[in-house]
């Protein structure tokens, strides 16, 4: 199982919009192949920092799948006008 940690840094103001968009997404994410949850955290010593956590089966279920989907450019859709910077992604294997 992988762990993909992105981290996104929202501009002040619209952490509501970015929060209500990135729940339209997550069943976006659930039915991607090899996609076993999503949650979003928000982090508490750093305003409007975020942690998505999504349990992948590999890798390229992320990286290759997810990211040539036409989910992928949904969710984006979605959150990408909140975002102040670019993500931080990360995988690590649990």
């Amino acid at each position: 199982m992988i762990l993909e940690v992105a981290e996104f840094t929202v501009k002040a103001g619209d952490e509501a919009a970015f929060e209500a968009g990135a729940a339209k997404a997550f069943p976006l994410f659930l039915r991607a192949k090899g996609c076993h949850g999503v949650k979003l955290h928000r982090v508490i010593e750093h305003a409007g920092v975020y942690r998505l956590l999504v349990n992948w089966e590999t890798v390229d279920n992320h990286m290759v799948d997810f990211w040539n989907s036409d989910d992928f450019q949904a969710w984006r859709q979605l959150v990408s006008p909140y975002f102040d910077g670019s993500p931080k992604v990360t995988h690590s294997q649990v």
